[in-house]
C-alpha cells in the first residue's frame, strides 16, 4: 500500500499517479489528552444508552398503544420494525458521509436532539400514522451516532488503546436495554396507576404517552453535553485525488478481508438479536415468569454480565494488540463465539429455571464480549476519510441480516417445524449462527492482517 504522496493507496497491484491536492491544514502532532478523550467516550456512551432506551421503550407499551390507537398486531410490528429500522439503515450512509467530511460532534449533537424530540413527539401521536412518522424521526436521528462515534474515538486513541475505548462506548446497548427493561416497566406501572396528565393547551396524555415524553426529554440535555466535546484532528487523511476515492472503491480493494468480516459479525447479530427478541417469551412461556420478573431478571443479566463482557472483550483485544497481534479483535471475537455457542444453544432447551439462567448468563456475557469488537476491527483497516462510511456500510448489511432474519428465523422454525417450541428454535438458530460466524471470522484472519499492515503504512505516510 506504499508509494509516494501522489500515488493511489487503495488499488492492489496497480499504482495510479495522481496530482497532489492543495492541503495546507496543519497535521496533528500528538494524541489528545486522556482526560478529553475519555470524557468524549463517556458522553458518547451516555448518548448510545439513551438511544437504546428510546428505541426499546415501545416494546413495553404494546397493549395500551394497540388499545388507544385501535391498531392491529401487524400495524404495531411496523412501528417497532420497519418505521425505525428501515430509515435507520438507509440514512446511515449519507449521514456517515457528512461525518467523514464535517464536524462529527455537531452531527451527533443534532442527531441526539432529533431522536429525543421525535421520542417526545411519539407521546403526542393520536393516530397510527402520526406515531409511524415519529418513529421514522427516531430512526433518522439515531443513524447519526455510531458512524460518527467510531470515527471520533479512532482519532482520540492510538490503535493499542482503541479497542477498550470502543468497548466502553459499545456498552450502551446493554445498559440501555437493561435500564429499559428494569426501570421502564416500573415507571409504566406507576404511570398506569396515576391519573392522566393534562398539559396546558395540549390534550390530556395517557400513561403510555407520558412515558414517551419522560424518556425523550432528557436527551436534549445529553445533546447539550456535546458542546463540551472537542473535535479531534483527523489522522491519516488522504491528500491526493486518487487517494480520496469513494467507499465502493475502497471496500472492493479490501473485499478479501471485509466480506467475511462484515458477514461474520452480521451472522453473529442473528444470534444476538434473536436472544434479545425471544428470551422474554421463553421465560414467560416455558418458565411461567411475569413480564415484571422478566424485566428485572433479564435486565439484571444484561446490566451485570453483558456490560462487563464488553469491557473484557476490548481489554483482551488491546492486550493482544500490544503484543503484536494485529488481528486481535477478530481473533478474540471468533474464539468467544466458539466458546459461547454451546451455552447459547442449550439454554433455551432447559426446563429447570436455575440451570437455564446460568446458561443464559454465560451466553449473555459472551455476547457482550463480542459486541465492541466489530468497531475495533473496522477502524483498524479503514482510512480516516471513510471510517464513518465503512461503519455505516457495516450497519446497513448487519441490520438487514440480523434484524431482518434473526427473529423471523426463530419464529418461522418454531411455527413451521417445531410445533411452537420457541425455546428449541431459539437454541438451534443461535447456536448455528455463532458457529457459522466464528468460521467466517477465522476465514478473514489472513486478509485482515494484510489490510492492517497496509493501513499502518498509510498511517506512517499521513501521520
Amino acid at each position: 500500500m506504499g508509494g509516494s504522496q501522489g500515488e493511489s493507496v487503495y488499488e492492489e497491484g496497480v499504482v495510479v499517479r495522481a496530482s497532489p491536492a492543495l492541503d495546507t491544514s496543519p497535521r496533528p502532532t500528538g494524541w489528545p489528552s486522556p482526560t478529553l478523550a475519555w470524557f468524549a467516550v463517556a458522553v458518547l456512551m451516555v448518548a448510545y444508552t439513551s438511544s437504546f432506551i428510546d428505541r426499546q421503550i415501545l416494546t413495553l407499551l404494546v397493549d395500551p398503544i394497540r388499545r388507544d390507537l385501535a391498531i392491529s398486531d401487524t400495524q404495531f410490528s411496523l412501528l417497532a420494525g420497519i418505521a425505525f429500522s428501515l430509515f435507520y439503515t438507509l440514512m446511515g450512509l449519507p449521514l456517515a458521509r457528512l461525518s467523514d467530511r464535517g464536524s462529527r460532534r455537531m452531527i451527533v449533537l443534532v442527531g441526539v436532539a432529533v431522536w429525543s424530540l421525535m421520542t417526545v413527539a411519539c407521546g403526542f401521536a393520536a393516530s397510527f400514522w402520526g406515531l409511524f412518522a415519529a418513529r421514522i424521526g427516531v430512526g433518522i436521528g439515531e443513524a447519526t451516532l455510531s458512524p460518527a462515534a467510531y470515527s471520533l474515538i479512532s482519532d482520540y486513541f492510538p490503535p493499542e488503546r482503541r479497542a477498550r475505548a470502543l468497548a466502553v462506548y459499545s456498552m450502551g446497548p446493554y445498559v440501555g436495554a437493561g435500564l429499559a427493561l428494569i426501570i421502564g416497566g416500573q415507571v409504566i406501572d406507576m404511570l398506569t396507576a396515576a391519573p392522566p396528565i393534562a398539559l396546558p393547551v395540549l390534550s390530556e396524555l395517557a400513561p403510555w404517552q407520558t412515558a414517551f415524553v419522560l424518556v425523550g426529554a432528557p436527551g436534549l440535555l445529553i445533546a447539550a453535553l456535546f458542546l463540551l466535546v472537542r473535535e479531534p484532528p483527523r489522522r491519516g487523511v488522504a491528500k491526493t485525488t486518487q487517494a480520496q476515492q469513494g467507499l465502493g472503491a475502497f471496500m472492493w480493494s479490501r473485499r478479501a478481508a471485509l466480506a467475511p468480516l462484515i458477514l461474520g459479525f452480521s451472522v453473529f447479530g442473528i444470534a444476538g438479536v434473536s436472544y434479545m427478541a425471544w428470551t422474554p417469551a421463553v421465560l414467560i412461556r416455558l418458565h411461567g415468569w411475569t413480564p415484571g420478573q422478566v424485566g428485572l431478571g433479564y435486565g439484571a443479566i444484561l446490566l451485570c454480565l453483558s456490560t462487563p463482557g464488553v469491557l473484557l472483550g476490548g481489554w483482551l483485544s488491546d492486550k493482544l494488540s500490544a503484543k503484536g497481534r494485529t488481528d486481535a479483535p477478530v481473533r478474540v471475537a471468533a474464539l468467544t463465539m466458539l466458546a459461547s455457542a454451546p451455552f447459547a444453544a442449550i439454554a433455551p432447551f432447559l426446563a429447570d429455571t436455575r440451570q437455564m439462567l446460568v446458561m443464559l448468563a454465560i451466553a449473555s456475557f459472551g455476547f457482550g464480549m463480542v459486541n465492541g469488537l466489530p468497531a475495533a476491527a473496522l477502524q483498524a483497516i479503514a482510512p480516516n476519510q471513510l471510517r464513518a462510511q465503512v461503519t455505516a456500510a457495516y450497519f446497513l448489511i448487519g441490520n438487514l441480516i440480523s434484524l431482518g432474519l434473526g427473529p423471523t428465523l426463530v419464529a418461522g422454525l418454531s411455527d413451521g417445524l417445531l410445533g411452537g417450541r420457541i425455546g428449541a428454535s431459539l437454541g438451534l438458530v443461535s447456536g448455528t449462527a455463532l458457529l457459522l460466524a466464528a468460521g467466517l471470522l477465522a476465514w478473514s484472519l489472513f486478509a485482515f492482517r494484510t489490510s492492517v499492515a497496509k493501513a499502518a503504512v498509510w498511517q506512517e505516510e499521513h501521520p
